[in-house]
């Protein structure tokens, strides 16, 4: 990580201000061009002449750097403080920088960003995403324009004119959404086998799954059968573990999801989690990315219309593996060159076959995680076993959302995948199966 830091004058501090607001410039709208890798969206920010990559996560109240790789950035007006969130540890150390110029195209700018830097190096979840993540973003990017994301086509439109919003959302289903500390919140219905039970969700677009519910903080909770004990994920305070299982159904207004996956982190991973009153958990983007979404933070609604997405089964990871990506490594390829014929005084000459030898940057896949009693587990796959090949496919020719992909596929399916151990090549075959099946 190279960060630069120096100092503003009192002068130059006071000419930029302090509103910490993305503006529309010379536009009415705005659209923005985004990536989705497992349901999250990643959005190029320039912070201080800097192409940074954010993901876009509502769950989150300021603006996070965490990860610069080998790219330089001037930040400004440093201050040290501590961070802390989900996960079991009290807080982390980190910096605090304010009035920086941020944009986001030509015509979204906001010129006096506040960052708030994470200096431990561990704390990345590029690995896990498989493109470079620098940061995540929230409320500050929400909070002034309404905007509406469409999953299908992968873009975001910022609104100035908020006429032409009211237009653009007119047959999508509207719901009333509270704003608090900076965080969006609705309420849905949970039905974890048949009573319907009203529940205060955070709106979480930095969640990949579809559903957290709190344990401890709903009364007379009684986890279904089967439920597995699951690695969830990591907060700024470190790993967070629970259970996972499938509740009967989920319900947005008069919209139905059946049978859909849902993660419960343990007492210990929330205990320094500051939450808002009779908050019950999170709604995630594996239900988001099921509609159109638009925020109106101002208005303190949503508004959502089913996409292509919305009838799509939940799956689940049935291999039990954790995969990161491990940087990337100069590979050789072989590529064969056909041969051509050349007119020449009536007669033709092949030229002989040849092959054409080039080096490529391509990712390195390992295993960062495996889950006790899982189909990989049993099967002998260990942590940090370097992937080679899947099914015959070289890893280092796929993507994360690939691999993953294929461990979501189908229930019964056989997996044999190549790996490295110790600079020794080893083989291992398993057969996909799903841990948590609903069960009536």
């Amino acid at each position: 990580m190279k960060i630069l830091l120096f100092l503003l004058t009192l002068f130059f501090s006071i000419f930029i201000g302090a509103q910490n607001t993305f503006e529309l410039v010379n536009v009415k709208k705005a659209v923005i061009p985004f990536k989705l890798i497992n349901n999250l969206i990643f959005i190029p920010i320039n912070v201080n002449g800097a192409e940074l990559t954010f993901m876009l996560d509502t769950g989150v109240a300021e603006t996070i750097l965490f990860s610069l790789d080998n790219k330089e950035v001037r930040l400004q007006n440093i201050e040290k403080i501590k961070f802390s969130g989900l996960g079991g540890n009290v807080s982390i150390d980190g910096l605090k920088s304010d009035r920086n110029i941020a944009k986001i195209g030509d015509n979204i700018i906001n010129s006096s960003m506040l960052l708030y830097i994470v200096i431990d190096e561990e704390f990345n979840i590029s690995p896990h995403i498989g493109i470079p993540v620098n940061g995540v973003i929230g409320y500050h990017f929400f909070k002034n324009n309404p905007i509406l994301i469409d999953y299908t086509s992968k873009k975001i439109t910022v609104y100035q004119d908020t006429d032409a919003f009211q237009k653009k959302v007119r047959k999508f289903d509207e719901f009333p959404m509270s704003v608090e500390k900076d965080k969006p919140y609705i309420n849905a219905d949970v039905e974890m086998t048949r009573e319907k039970k009203s529940s205060k969700l955070l709106i979480d677009l930095g969640n990949s799954d579809a559903i957290w519910l709190f344990p401890t903080l709903i009364k007379d909770f009684v986890y279904n059968r089967p439920n597995i004990e699951d690695y969830l994920g990591r907060g700024f305070n470190g790993d967070i573990y629970g259970k996972r299982s499938r509740i009967h159904n989920f319900y947005l207004g008069n919209f139905k999801f059946e049978k859909p996956l849902t993660a419960m982190p343990d007492e210990y991973s929330i205990q320094h989690v500051n939450l808002v009153n009779d908050r019950k958990g999170s709604v995630g983007s594996e239900i988001m990315r099921r509609f159109s979404v638009a925020f109106d933070y101002k208005g303190e609604k949503l508004y959502l219309r089913k996409n292509r997405n919305f009838d799509e089964p939940f799956h689940f990871n049935m291999s039990g593996l954790d995969f990161k990506q491990d940087g990337l490594e100069w590979q050789e390829d072989r590529v064969k060159i056909e041969p051509k014929k050349i007119s020449e005084a009536s007669s033709e000459i092949a030229v002989v076959n040849n092959f054409q030898y080039k080096f490529t940057l391509k990712p390195i896949f390992s295993v960062a995680g495996v889950r006790k009693d899982s189909p990989a587990f049993i099967a002998g796959l260990k942590k940090d076993d370097r992937v080679i090949t899947i099914n015959g496919s070289r890893t280092s020719d796929m993507t994360m959302e690939k691999i993953m992909e294929l461990m979501k596929s189908d229930e019964g399916k056989n997996i044999t995948m190549v790996i490295q151990r110790k600079n020794k090549e080893m083989t291992f075959s398993f057969v996909l199966e799903d841990p948590i099946p609903y069960q009536d």
